[in-house]
């Protein structure tokens, strides 16, 4: 199992290094992960901010969405 997750940070390294998209979704779905956590702290979060945090989970999930699949296109 060590193997295989150090094989998958190889390749996201060498993904993040060589391809822009990946790495621009890289960065994103970082950004949108301190997003949440910050919107997590608040012991309530108004209506906006409900809706805001959202968002923010659906964008980040796309992004790594297509993560995946530019992960899963450069194995085959």
């Amino acid at each position: 199992m060590e193997e295989q997750d150090l094989t998958n940070q190889q390749l996201v390294q060498q993904l993040f290094d060589g391809n822009p998209r990946f790495r621009l979704l890289y960065e994103e779905h970082h950004l949108l992960e301190k997003e949440l956590q910050k919107l997590d702290q608040k012991a309530f979060l108004t209506p906006d901010e409900e809706i805001e945090r959202r968002k923010v989970q659906k964008l980040k999930l796309a992004g790594k969405d297509e993560m995946e699949r530019i992960i899963s296109q450069f194995r085959q």
